[in-house]
């Protein structure tokens, strides 16, 4: 990536004080940080980030950190995204999976959506017979576990309620959260500081 300018350097440092003030789990400095590799992803100095692009990263999740819904995921929304996805609470965790996993943002996971995770998640043997019923039935086991009211599909309050009693449910519709390996190694690249500092 080429030498920032001075004018580049100092409102990068200037957006990093401003952010890091509103996005918690990250300081100044990883703001910084994660400022240029957003900007090194887009291979100039623009600040927001097309949907199409970051599409080909994120594939599922880009909904979760698109927040205005624009199509586009801001600087801010990028920071905010990564703040969750690497050092979230479980509350914020848990909230961002039942973003992720509730494909039409209607408020509920429901069964078709489910249905649809999990196909797309699972690994098939070529010499099942009928594996889609095999994923039918871990559906209906999973709602009549995490279902607690009843009513054919899952709220957030359900998936909220399942989690805490279960940390293994947080993902059980698919990984959409980095592993720690993976984690500690994004992290280790992303705060390196840029040659010259």
């Amino acid at each position: 990536m080429p030498e920032m300018s001075a004018l580049n350097k100092k409102l990068t440092q200037t957006l990093a004080e401003t952010i890091s003030k509103q996005v918690k789990h990250f300081n100044k400095r990883e703001t910084e940080c994660l400022i240029r590799l957003c900007n090194g992803l887009l291979g100039d100095q623009t600040v927001s980030i097309h949907n199409s692009l970051l599409l080909l990263v994120y594939l599922a999740v880009f909904h979760t950190f698109d927040k205005d819904s624009d199509g586009y995921i801001s600087v801010k929304e990028w920071i905010e995204g990564l703040s969750v996805f690497l050092r979230g609470t479980l509350d914020e965790k848990i909230k961002y999976c039942f973003a992720v996993y509730d494909l039409n943002s209607d408020g509920y996971i429901s069964r078709e959506e489910m249905l649809q995770m999990l196909n797309d998640s699972m690994i098939r043997e070529p010499t099942e017979e009928d594996p889609d019923e095999g994923i039918k039935d871990l559906v209906e086991i999973t709602f009549k576990r995490m279902d607690y009211d009843h009513d054919g599909r899952l709220s957030y309050a359900d998936f909220e309620r399942a989690v805490r009693e279960e940390n293994l449910l947080l993902e059980a519709f698919g990984s959409c959260l980095p592993d720690a390996e993976s984690t500690l190694v994004f992290e280790e690249q992303a705060f390196k500081d840029p040659p010259g500092q």
